[in-house]
């Protein structure tokens, strides 16, 4: 079972039949009339994997916070044909909204602007002030490299001012403008065209977000609340079966959209519902709670990292790793204002520099191996005592593919957190996956160490961590 896998456990019943530009599939509460949205992402680069889409999911969630159902996202190459028959498909599933990112630049792969006139049946327009704008922006660039072709510099400038006749044109963020284009037929979808790198497409987002054609498009869209909780050591089918019981003893969740995520070894069961449906969320969670209340962490969907952060406040902490190779010291430093409870990390990859940098005693490496629990001991307390930090932590295991044995196989792994004269607590674990899920999964268990050190959880109500192993123990 791999990380980041999502799924609704109470999905609304849908329909894909087109009903038109502001009709949509049923949604949380029975809701018919929420107008629903497709986002395109554009670009061979990103159907190829050699980028990774960041604009679909961040579209999702922006569109959702205003009331529209994000209901599709879609990958296409730039090919024309492709771009146009995607267009042409969500207008079939009666989407009021399209929202496409990529393919505005100045090469002759960017055909986004003409294929959205071309569905839109609109002619291409030259907007000569956009055009004097985009030459304002790319002026400075130009003194820059010298031996530029200036005319084709000119071509490439005039390209971007192309768009279709009608639309209303969005200020460029960096070169490339945006525009949103209203329809010109009775059920024809609002198309909203935006650049594809991120740093200019969320700030252009909330201008296209204040135009009219936007608000048309979107009248009707209601409010959304979302409540997210999250769980540790529990298994996926185990908050599936509790859905289950949930809906069996009249729980109305048919009010509410249910989606199961597992992430980074964690439970995430996030909720979006209208506002009616507030005592059924309500009732859901009480639910939830009084099944897994050793294993449910946050209700108001803080994170453990966030958590830990908060529990840290006052005290510094210090890290000495093997297998994660600085990945807890950068999941530790990776918020704003980590300096004020992180007080320094060291990789303690080699035997060698267990014993010389962090303290550990040579011949317990020797007797009892690198990868145990009193090696993971000895480097909590080694990085407390060389950082000079109220709480240290320490980690060693066998991350893989190679490099496992029958008594010590890939992914067991060996953790310790410790208090400056307080507690302690140690753990080992077999964990899954491959090496790199190994090395993500360690640096999650050792946030959820920290947290029930920090807030000096009773160990004796708590389920194992997942593959636990014998010798784990709170001192």
């Amino acid at each position: 079972m791999s990380d980041e896998r999502s799924r609704p456990a109470q999905a609304p019943a849908g329909s894909g039949d087109a009903l038109g530009a502001r009709a949509a599939a049923p949604g949380p509460g029975g809701s018919t009339t929420n107008p629903r949205a497709g986002i395109l992402v554009t670009g061979t680069e990103v159907l190829t994997g050699i980028i990774s889409d960041r604009n679909g999911p961040w579209l999702s969630a922006r569109l959702r916070e205003s009331g529209v159902d994000a209901a599709a996202i879609e990958i296409v190459g730039d090919r024309p044909d492709d771009l146009l028959h995607a267009l042409e498909s969500m207008a079939q599933r009666g989407f009021a909204l399209i929202v496409t990112s990529g393919g505005l630049g100045p090469t002759a792969d960017d055909l986004t602007a003409e294929i959205v006139a071309q569905f839109s049946g609109r002619e291409m327009v030259l907007d000569e002030q956009l055009e004097q704008r985009i030459g304002e922006i790319l002026r400075p660039l130009m003194t820059r490299w010298r031996g530029l072709d200036h005319e084709a510099i000119r071509v490439s400038n005039r390209k971007q001012a192309l768009v279709p006749a009608g639309a209303t044109i969005l200020e460029p963020v960096g070169t490339a403008p945006g525009f949103v284009v209203p329809p010109t037929t009775p059920g024809q979808p609002t198309v909203v065209v935006l650049p594809g790198p991120p740093g200019e497409l969320q700030p252009m987002w909330q201008t296209a977000a204040q135009t009219a054609a936007f608000r048309d498009a979107t009248a009707g869209a209601t409010t959304y609340r979302t409540g997210i909780v999250r769980l540790f050591g529990i298994p996926e089918s185990e908050i599936a079966n509790t859905l289950r019981l949930a809906e069996a003893e009249g729980l109305a969740l048919e009010q509410l959209e249910i989606t199961t995520c597992l992430r980074r070894g964690e439970i995430e069961v996030a909720t979006r519902y209208e506002p009616a449906a507030e005592e059924p969320y309500e009732r859901l969670i009480e639910f939830i709670a009084s099944r897994h209340a050793d294993t449910l962490f946050s209700l108001d969907g803080t994170t453990v990292d966030e958590q830990v952060a908060e529990l840290l406040a006052g005290h510094m902490v210090a890290v000495a790793e093997s297998c994660t190779g600085g990945l807890m010291s950068a999941r530790l430093t990776s918020r704003a204002g980590s300096s004020a409870y992180f007080a320094g990390g060291v990789v303690a990859y080699s035997n060698e520099v267990k014993a010389e940098l962090v303290g550990v005693d040579a011949e317990l490496i020797e007797r009892v191996g690198a990868v145990s629990a009193e090696v993971a001991e000895a480097l909590a307390s080694g990085a407390m005592e060389t950082f000079g930090a109220d709480v240290g932590i320490g980690i060693t295991g066998v991350a893989g593919p190679g490099g496992g044995t029958a008594e010590k196989p890939v992914g067991l792994v060996c953790f310790s957190v410790c208090e400056r004269g307080g507690a302690r607590i140690t753990r080992g674990a077999q964990l899954p996956g491959d090496r790199a899920d190994i090395r993500d999964r360690s640096t999650t268990v050792t946030m959820h160490l920290l947290r029930r050190l920090l807030s000096d959880e009773d160990e004796r109500v708590r389920v194992p961590l997942p593959g636990e192993v014998e010798g784990s123990s709170r001192t």
